[in-house]
């Protein structure tokens, strides 16, 4: 909550506290659900288990003083040893080095600037691998063939700029193996081989055009292989298994639709027919078999998650496991080096799923964990594929979720459109929509233009329409659940997050007639001060951004007309908003420009901010809060 009395901390301190508003909304928020917050956001016991290089331990992560943190236990065993103790944070992610050793990062209070570390599996020799204050590690390679090294990228010299070190995991000692040192030309992404040599960079020119880097060997210079505007691309996967000269990439040159392509570095160009394409969607990416050196699928979302088969074992596997696990979608997720060892992840959109260990070679499949025991599958909604027309004719995709056992007519509807706004909403289980759902109100998800997944000319007429078309999509949206009989046009909210928070305060006030109330969840208000705000290793794309969202000289009043800070006096449903004091992305001065603005109108607007948080709130404990208050806030402006 908004603790003003603190000096020198991000945001605001004049914003009076809205504690005892938030204190009421969480009591108004227990409603009558058999089901508590606590119940879909509690942190798990058990999830993200790896098996290690031999295949002889299981490592995962779990709670300790709430914060996730690593476990490790050897196979057939049941006793499992927490080897970390972090309790400020989470662990944001981890992996095996060896059979010894295990990496994780972490960040500082959602600052984003995530740190490496090393421990060994019984917890002994713990060490911080990049000590450095405000300084962001990137994984580029984990060399799994070198049990002693890794190849990350560091913003240490220059905060815009990511240059590449092979660091030891045991002494901590780096060394820089390549240089990014112009900014105007930055490079912004780089890729290894099997080898583990770094053979591929991705330059950025003056934020709109991408050159692919390439050398034949780390003793050549990189040369340019091609240059495209950042409209088009090419983004290599991985290398051939000769290490040659051939690459697997995604590319939409001279294409609509992304499609998976062999691309010879040398010439430039690409080799015989695509590799994966399909007609309605962007291929996704790729699986291959790094012991046995080949292709074995390829991985696409339509209305779900899907895989295009190309080897005959791994479809195999697949069809055995689908037939011992019916009725969830089944993927695995981690194997050991052998490839004969496997962790099995199941889930659904009623259902966060099981882990299961499975042993090929003695075509044994044992579960591990339930991941939510606690909720009954059979009680949550399912969450359905819908497709309606916009006000210009595209087609725009979506899901909508109906309250369990309610009759779709006249419903209390939560609006939710996804963040980004360049990516995509799938099926699958989502908390905060089986949360919205068990206290009656339908939930409606949009992947409105801009939306990543459909093709480049669905995701560029996006470009430069913040609260223009790319709103109008979401409000059709409404109209057309409305139009259905599915809404009650008086109890339509917008909830959403980052993009999402910015079209609740677009929804509430361009289309004010339209909505109930909003919850604006670290979203955008100002369109000019986010682009001043945004975080140093994003500069190098400013130029790209400029295109996408809006130039503030020469789109000023475009951009002013999509801000939703200067439109303030349309406003006339109930807004509640959430914020991180630390959030690098969406700066607290957005959600302080729309606080202040209304509550000098006399608008009292509730007010939630966490200084331990950044985008988007990570510890379970705020996270009770937040759900608990928005529940309260939807039950007093929505029944």
């Amino acid at each position: 909550m908004h603790q003003n009395e603190k000096q020198g901390l991000p945001g605001d301190p004049s914003l009076p506290s809205s504690d005892e508003v938030l204190h009421g909304l969480m009591e108004l928020g227990k409603g009558s659900s058999k089901y508590t917050v606590e119940d879909f956001f509690r942190t798990p016991e058990k999830v993200a288990f790896q098996l290690s290089p031999g295949g002889a331990y299981l490592a995962y992560l779990g709670p300790y003083e709430r914060r996730q943190n690593i476990f490790v236990q050897k196979i057939g065993e049941d006793k499992a040893v927490r080897i970390t103790q972090e309790t400020g944070r989470d662990i944001g992610g981890y992996f095996w080095s060896s059979d010894k050793r295990l990496v994780y990062v972490k960040d500082s209070g959602g600052d984003e600037n995530f740190q490496l570390f090393a421990v060994d599996r019984d917890g002994s020799h713990a060490r911080d691998l990049t000590p450095f204050e405000g300084v962001k590690i990137q994984l580029i390679d984990d060399l799994e063939d070198n049990e002693d090294e890794l190849i990350i990228g560091m913003n240490k010299n220059n905060p815009m700029l990511f240059e590449p070190y092979r660091i030891n995991i045991r002494t901590g000692a780096y060394t820089q193996i390549a240089e990014n040192n112009n900014p105007a030309e930055p490079i912004t992404s780089w890729m290894t081989d099997h080898d583990g040599k770094l053979r591929i960079a991705i330059k950025t020119i003056a934020g709109v055009e991408h050159s692919l880097l390439y050398r034949a060997s780390e003793e050549e210079r990189f040369r340019v292989v091609i240059t495209t505007n950042f409209k088009e691309s090419i983004e290599p996967i991985f290398f051939d298994f000769d290490n040659g000269s051939i690459v697997y990439a995604v590319s939409n040159i001279g294409r609509d639709r992304g499609e998976i392509v062999k691309f010879d570095m040398d010439t430039g160009q690409e080799t015989g027919e695509a590799v994966f394409a399909h007609p309605e969607v962007d291929a996704g990416s790729l699986i291959h078999s790094r012991k046995r050196k080949v292709v074995t699928g390829a991985v696409y979302t339509t209305w779900k998650r899907e895989i295009k088969f190309f080897d005959e074992e791994r479809k195999k596997m697949q069809v055995y496991l689908e037939q011992e696990l019916p009725g969830y979608e089944v993927v695995v997720t981690n194997s050991n080096k052998n490839e004969d060892k496997f962790i099995v992840r199941t889930f659904s959109d009623r259902s966060l799923g099981a882990y299961y260990y499975y042993d090929h070679s003695k075509v044994r499949l044992e579960k591990v964990i339930e991941v939510s025991p606690w909720l009954d599958e059979e009680e949550m909604s399912p969450m359905k594929p819908v497709h309606y027309t916009s006000r210009d004719g595209l087609t725009i995709h979506g899901y909508l979720t109906l309250p369990k056992g309610k009759a779709p007519r006249s419903l209390p509807v939560v609006v939710n459109p996804h963040g980004g706004p360049w990516v995509r909403d799938s099926w699958g289980y989502n908390p905060e929509v089986q949360l919205l759902a068990s206290h009656g109100y339908a939930v409606l998800q949009v992947n409105y233009r801009g939306s990543t997944g459909y093709g480049r000319a669905f995701w560029q007429r996006g470009f430069k329409q913040w609260g223009h078309t790319m709103q109008n999509d979401i409000t059709d949206g409404v109209k057309w659940l409305i139009g259905e009989g599915i809404a009650d046009s008086k109890r339509v909210a917008i909830y959403g997050a980052s993009y999402g928070g910015y079209a609740t305060l677009a929804g509430i006030t361009f289309t004010p007639e339209l909505f109930a109330c909003g919850v604006d969840y670290v979203g955008v208000s100002n369109l000019f001060t986010f682009m001043e705000t945004i975080p140093p290793y994003w500069k190098p794309y400013l130029e790209m951004l400029y295109e996408m969202v809006g130039h503030p000289e020469e789109d000023k009043a475009l951009m002013e007309a999509g801000s939703p800070v200067f439109h303030m006096g349309r406003i006339q449903a109930p807004l509640f908003v959430v914020q991180g004091a630390n959030d690098p992305r969406v700066n607290i001065d957005e959600s302080d420009q729309i606080v202040r603005s209304l509550r000098s109108r006399g608008i009292d607007v509730p007010y939630m901010v966490k200084y331990n948080e950044g985008h988007g709130f990570s510890n379970e404990e705020n996270r009770f809060e937040f759900y608990k208050a928005m529940l309260g806030f939807l039950e007093k402006h929505m029944k």
